[in-house]
């Protein structure tokens, strides 16, 4: 019986997460690549340091990057 109930459960749970919705929307995600909320203590010189190194490799987005967007500068 206990058996039971726990795979029940389990699979309630399964199915209930594919229901879950982003709550971020496309319009707001900018919001979430600032700069200002990197985990390096100077998020926006870190960001020019990686800007400048990236274009002297010739290796942009070589080591993945974060945020979204055109990839314009």
């Amino acid at each position: 019986m206990l058996h039971r109930l726990i795979i029940n459960l389990s699979l309630l749970l399964t199915l209930t997460a594919c229901g879950i919705q982003p709550w971020v929307k496309p319009y707001e995600r900018a919001n979430l690549a600032d700069p200002i909320m990197s985990f390096s203590k100077d998020p926006l010189s870190q960001g020019y340091l990686h800007h400048v190194y990236q274009a002297r490799e010739g290796a942009r987005g070589a080591e993945g990057g974060s945020g979204g967007g055109c990839g314009c500068n």
